[in-house]
């Protein structure tokens, strides 16, 4: 059995021989299977994870209590792919107690109170159960990471959080690739007076500041989730387009352009099949640099308060609510999603350094 030699397969077999750049693309594959399956994996599978229990607010990591669920009337039935992928609407009242006793067709309990503190005792009637056992509504709910400051599950946050970091990196990535690609190209392959004007361009584009220029992107579009998207791609252009030209710039010269072109070939087919399939590997490396900048941006953005926008569940926004706690003795609720944002960072940056070692052809 013959081995292949392609460039494309070498390629291939110096990846899997790092470890790092392996581990981290499993991670980055687990961490976008998460967050397209958040609203399946999360315990709190409400939209954005947003159901709030003042009473156990900053509770630490491992904490459990009752929770008394009462159905709510008239909800509208929800179908599958909306349930997976937007999040459950809430179907009933979510009540924290610290006990409870049924008789005579009546359910009375004790809310739950911190600090030692007796809570509120209420009674209600058993109508709602339907002759169903009441531990069918009374269940104990655990929390693995603990609760926010508005009582919230942090796990259930973190996981549904993990879709906006994520889709971020495709959405701005995905946008700079075609500006950058497009401008990059024009630039390198026509020269002269094009040349001129998109090398200005980038010049101006590179000296404003990165996080200004989406700020100021961002006001101009409004708050909003996708207004964050098409601000970071707009910005992170003028590194694909210079690389890209450069590359052209090294490539354009040689036979099998020079080939095409005596062919007859169209100025826009040799771009696109003939110079840009060669020249994919720095671009490939660029990009998974700029996956995990537009990450650290909308993090810096959310962090800012002209990220995502609440209730949406933003690992910087969720940094910026509990920064405080790290001097208050319960640091975990700002560390958590900060490791997270790390984490997926660097798995970006040593996969980028793993693609650049395995489509380095000189070595």
């Amino acid at each position: 059995m013959s081995r292949t030699n392609s460039l494309s397969s070498l390629a291939l077999r110096k990846f899997k021989k790092n470890f790092w750049g392996v581990f981290s693309f499993c991670f980055i594959v687990l961490v976008a299977l998460i967050s397209v399956f958040a609203y399946v994996l999360a315990p709190d599978n409400s939209t954005n994870a947003n159901q709030m229990h003042l009473s156990i607010h900053s509770k630490p990591p491992g904490f459990s209590v009752l929770m008394l669920y009462v159905p709510l009337e008239k909800v509208k039935e929800q179908s599958f792919f909306s349930k997976v992928f937007l999040g459950e609407k809430n179907t009933a009242t979510e009540i924290p107690v610290s006990s409870y006793t049924v008789s005579n067709g009546e359910l009375t309990y004790t809310e739950y109170a911190s600090d030692g503190l007796e809570g509120i005792t209420k009674t209600i009637e058993t109508d709602f159960m339907d002759n169903l056992p009441v531990e069918k509504f009374v269940k104990e709910r655990r929390f693995l990471f603990g609760t926010d400051k508005y009582g919230r599950d942090l796990l259930s946050r973190i996981l549904v959080g993990a879709r906006i970091s994520f889709s971020i990196g495709f959405v701005a990535v995905f946008i700079s690739l075609i500006i950058g690609i497009f401008f990059g190209s024009i630039a390198g392959y026509y020269g002269g007076k094009v040349d001129a004007v998109v090398m200005w361009l980038i010049n101006v584009t590179w000296s404003i500041p990165t996080l200004l220029l989406v700020i100021a992107i961002t006001l101009a579009l409004g708050k909003g989730f996708w207004q964050v998207f098409i601000a970071v791609g707009l910005t992170m252009w003028v590194e694909v387009a210079r690389v890209v030209r450069g590359q052209i710039l090294s490539v354009k010269e040689m036979q099998y352009v020079t080939a095409a072109r005596a062919l007859g070939f169209g100025d826009f087919r040799i771009i696109v099949r003939h110079i840009l399939p060669n020249i994919l590997a720095p671009v490939i490396v660029i990009s998974a640099a700029n996956f995990a900048a537009a990450i650290l941006i909308e993090s810096g953005l959310s962090f800012l308060g002209i990220g995502a926008q609440p209730p949406m569940a933003s690992w910087g926004a969720m940094i910026k609510d509990h920064y405080n706690y790290i001097i208050l003795g319960k640091p975990y609720l700002a560390l958590i999603p900060g490791l997270c944002i790390m984490s997926l960072v660097m798995a970006f940056m040593l996969m980028g350094n793993a693609l650049r070692d395995a489509l380095d052809v000189k070595t």
